[in-house]
């Protein structure tokens, strides 16, 4: 009688134990107010600065038979034993990716706070091409489309510049309601800028894994990885194949090419050779949105206003890269990344069987991986501003989540909604000088600090 009281005592202490440990375990808000990012805000930024060794990395790596330039920036405590380490006692290191019109300048702000304000070690990365390795400012000289009828294009390479007679320009207006008309560079068959324009998919993965893997050993650091915007989906690509990422840091990220592209309900349809070329309207397609839900529709009283701003704004703007050659993997352009496959196969002259599995890769770009041998898809958390245009409430409810609780096995995902901030989440707005970027490392920092992504 006495050894059942006892066991009963036992299990009785043992379910109080595991339920508080359960409810003791930390987890994101699911919201955050303006009132708490203006308080978290002011201090973070009255956090002492830690001094930073700040430097530009230009690297080549030999990919398909062909050399690329890349380049990136490198944030790090000048005394490491700064660099704080986690629950797993690794030290922390982020890789950020930036959005679809810049290079890794565009991170510099939210490099910044997370290395100088909480010690982490930033790599940021710049896509293969966009950095303009000719001039040591990195700005882009000129106009994206000139008089004389060239546009701007890549620098995959710094000896191999990309010339007139190597591409056609093209006026697509197929997508005209969220776009207006595309201006297109079609690279031609035979040329350099089509073999590039074939094989930027693999160089882009194969320089990601270099970086982490030089600056974030897998014995020594975790990875936790962000990007914004178009920046998303390569960083959600690039989860599974690096071992030592152990989440993901989501703000303002597009997911998934296959989950943004029923997001928007927008895929890519247009050939893998077709770069295109930024214009003033793609400042247009965020200024109305956000002044839309800004000001409501009395904004469009004020629409000779908005189209000076953004007028304005895209004088100031050209010396980013502005083209973008990633739609295909950031809109789930399957069929255009198969053919990218087949023709850098054909270059190479692959076997029938080499070639299925080129394609195969190009195509697993677009998605999680799945099957035996597969790393995990790594905790995530999903972060969206205030006036984001294509990160809503109603969007998130009804199709990201559910598609990320579609997965197998479907990862752990947590969503915040923050009370401020737009798409270009650091950008400064009243009483917020950094946007809403120091509340968003705060969040970052605490999730990594508490737990919520160990396995």
């Amino acid at each position: 009688m006495s050894r059942r009281i006892g066991f009963m005592v036992f299990w009785w202490a043992f379910g109080v134990f595991s339920v508080h440990t359960i409810l003791a375990e930390w987890s994101p808000p699911s919201e955050i107010s303006r009132e708490e990012i203006l308080q978290t805000s002011a201090a973070v930024l009255a956090r002492p600065d830690i001094p930073l060794n700040i430097r530009e990395e230009i690297f080549r790596i030999r990919v398909l038979e062909m050399d690329w330039d890349m380049g990136a920036m490198v944030y790090e405590p000048e005394d490491p034993s700064q660099i704080p380490s986690g629950p797993d006692g690794k030290k922390l290191g982020i890789f950020l990716l930036h959005g679809g019109s810049g290079d890794h300048r565009e991170t510099q702000v939210v490099a910044n706070l997370l290395a100088g304000k909480f010690g982490f070690k930033v790599v940021s990365m710049t896509y293969p091409g966009r950095l303009y390795l000719l001039d040591p400012s990195r700005n882009w000289p000129g106009d994206t489309i000139n008089p004389d009828g060239t546009v701007r294009t890549p620098i995959w390479e710094r000896d191999e510049l990309i010339t007139r007679d190597q591409y056609e320009v093209v006026e697509d207006r197929s997508m005209m309601e969220r776009y207006g008309t595309v201006i297109l560079a079609c690279a031609k068959e035979s040329t350099p800028f089509y073999d590039r324009m074939a094989g930027w998919p693999v160089a882009f993965e194969e320089a990601g894994r270099d970086l982490m893997g030089r600056h974030f050993p897998a014995g020594e650091f975790s990875i936790y990885i962000h990007g914004r915007s178009t920046g998303g989906p390569f960083a959600f690509m690039l989860t599974q194949r690096v071992s030592n990422i152990s989440g993901f840091l989501g703000m303002e990220s597009s997911p998934f090419g296959y989950i943004y592209a029923r997001q928007i309900n927008q895929s890519w349809h247009l050939p893998f050779n077709c770069l295109k070329i930024r214009t003033w309207r793609d400042i247009a397609r965020y200024e109305g949105p956000e002044a839309l839900d800004r000001d409501g529709p009395e904004a469009l009283k004020r629409l000779p206003m908005l189209m000076e701003r953004v007028f304005a704004r895209w004088e100031r703007d050209t010396y980013k890269p502005l083209f973008k050659a990633e739609y295909p993997i950031h809109l789930n352009g399957v069929e255009a990344l198969a053919a990218a496959a087949q023709a850098t196969a054909r270059r190479l002259n692959l076997s029938a069987g080499e070639t299925e599995e080129l394609v195969r890769q190009y195509k697993g770009y677009t998605r999680e991986l799945s099957g035996q041998g597969v790393n995990p898809f790594p905790p995530a958390i999903l972060g969206t501003a205030h006036s984001s245009r294509d990160h809503s409430p109603k969007i998130y409810q009804e199709v990201v989540l559910p598609m990320f609780a579609a997965m197998d096995p479907a990862p752990k995902v947590h969503w915040v909604r923050f009370g401020a901030g737009v798409h270009t989440f650091f950008a400064s707005e009243p009483g917020l000088p950094l946007g809403v970027a120091p509340a968003v490392a705060q969040l970052w920092f605490e999730a990594i600090m508490e737990g919520y992504y160990s396995h």
